[in-house]
């Protein structure tokens, strides 16, 4: 699998253009969902391909409904396929959840319930993809807010198992580890260290809202807190240099403040690698 490292950037509408005909960022990569780009005619297909001359692209899709009990369309997959290697991302990553039923697409990243079946369904899905796709796969935990029916296994041990039976790699999104763990009550950093972090290829990091009750959104609508910032911290120290991706979809800033953010982020996925070298040290 093509290794990237450093601290990359969501590739949104709202700066595009300062993207495409800007001076050169300092962003180690940006992420594309393909989904807004195929079927997709003239300007946008040539303006990517102008982006993925002056920086590397990964893709990460939205649905593919991999814990969904139909899998995905060949149809849409060799779609997808195409987008993905003219692209040339290194891998493509979705999520685990389900977003579809028949030929409606629900938009929503739906919770799956924490149970064998789902192994299975997730792990079939994973490797039927990876198959069409030609490129590695890898899986993404979700936030989510309510059991789908009772929970036969804690999710880090469903992620483990689909995992282990699907050979995918893990996109490790740790502002959904935080955001479930104030939610549900368990400790961030002990679900982190029970998956296989041997799998993690990519970082997810971005920022939430608390809302009156008290419940924490994923709305990647603001800047990423300290506890979500010190959980990177914690997670890079463990992965080593694994790409760092932030997200942001909700209340945009300009590109400047992004990419303040983006610098605040290297900050500490710097710190973090200058650590691990103490800490490996410490553990040999």
């Amino acid at each position: 699998m093509t290794r990237l490292a450093g601290v990359g950037l969501g590739l949104r509408w709202e700066f595009l253009e300062e993207v495409l005909d800007g001076p050169t960022l300092d962003v180690a990569f940006f992420e594309v969902s393909p989904e807004n780009y195929m079927r997709r005619g003239g300007w946008y297909p040539a303006a990517l391909e102008r982006i993925a001359d002056r920086y590397p692209l990964v893709t990460h899709g939205l649905t593919l409904s991999l814990g969904g009990s139909e899998p995905p369309a060949p149809g849409y997959l060799d779609e997808l396929r195409a987008e993905v290697t003219r692209l040339g991302s290194p891998w493509h990553s979705d999520h685990l959840c389900w977003t579809s039923t028949g030929d409606r697409v629900l938009h929503e990243l739906l919770p799956v319930k924490h149970c064998e079946r789902t192994v299975s369904i997730a792990a079939d899905n994973l490797r039927r993809a990876q198959d069409l796709l030609g490129v590695p796969m890898a899986l993404e935990n979700i936030s989510w807010y309510a059991h789908c029916g009772a929970p036969e296994m804690p999710e880090e041990e469903l992620l483990c198992r689909i995992l282990e039976r699907s050979g995918a790699g893990l996109l490790l999104d740790v502002n959904n580890v935080y955001v479930n763990s104030q939610n549900h009550g368990f400790d961030p950093r002990r679900f982190i260290e029970a998956l296989p972090l041997e799998r993690v290829v990519q970082l997810h990091v971005a920022g939430h809202t608390r809302v009156e009750s008290g419940l924490l959104i994923d709305t990647h609508g603001a800047t990423a807190p300290d506890p979500v910032l010190e959980l990177l911290a914690f997670t890079v120290q463990r992965t080593g240099p694994v790409p760092v991706l932030l997200e942001r979809d909700n209340f945009i800033p300009p590109l400047p403040e992004l990419l303040a953010e983006v610098a605040t982020l290297r900050g500490v996925y710097e710190a973090a690698l200058t650590r691990r070298e103490a800490w490996l040290a410490a553990s040999a």
